[in-house]
């Protein structure tokens, strides 16, 4: 048989939708518990119902919204999520930064790691939350592109999203963003030595501190 040339086509508008409401999700915009509606997103972002209905279904799929049976909501977690959340992750992200680590071979990969990390001392100086939060997200969004299995990255990338809305409950303190930056320089120190094991370690420690602080933050009576 003929093999059939690839057809050129843009981004299918549900596919956009998706992405944008899974980000505005992740934002830490949206409060928990709160309802997202069907027509109200619909007309915010200029498009029919259908797209709006398909994606937030799947992002239902995924576990970044819940459903009460008439509309979607933005989930509260719990102890016990963050718990499950983070089970998960540490299986993950200690592995993929190994496979980066060792896989790291020219300077100018290194390069994003270190800018981030300066934009983020930079911001933590000037008490910026929101760019202290835009450089931790590209710093992560750095190394997550370096990992070769792309199967292990998008497992990684949903269960990192789960909580990624908890930013805002935790970044705004000063003491909790030291914390994040301290791991992060050793994250990129065994980075920058092509250190697996160091980088795997590393991250296994940022992500415990990662889960702690998310803890206390969702106590009762907590002030974080």
């Amino acid at each position: 048989m003929a093999s059939l040339k690839a057809l050129d086509r843009p981004e299918l508008l549900g596919d956009r939708v998706y992405v944008t409401l899974r980000e505005h999700l992740c934002s830490g915009l949206v409060p928990s518990g709160q309802a997202l509606q069907e027509s109200a997103l619909a007309a915010q972002l200029g498009v029919s119902r259908t797209p709006v209905r398909e994606a937030l279904a799947r992002l239902a799929s995924e576990g970044l919204l819940g459903s009460d049976g008439r509309s979607f909501i933005v989930p509260a977690l719990s102890e016990a999520d963050i718990d499950d959340i983070y089970e998960l992750r540490l299986l993950l992200e200690p592995e993929a930064l190994r496979q980066v680590a060792t896989r790291i071979r020219e300077k100018a990969q290194l390069a994003p790691f270190r800018e981030q990390l300066a934009a983020m001392v930079a911001a933590n100086a000037e008490n910026d939350v929101e760019a202290f939060m835009d450089a931790n997200y590209r710093f992560r969004a750095a190394w997550l592109d370096l990992v070769p299995n792309r199967r292990l990255l998008r497992a990684i990338e949903l269960y990192a999203d789960h909580v990624r809305y908890l930013r805002a409950l935790t970044l705004g303190n000063r003491e909790v963003r030291t914390v994040v930056l301290n791991g992060l320089k050793r994250i990129a120190a065994s980075l920058s030595a092509a250190d697996g094991a160091g980088a795997s370690a590393a991250m296994r420690d940022h992500l415990l501190e990662a889960k702690r602080i998310l803890r206390s933050a969702l106590a009762p009576n907590s002030k974080a």
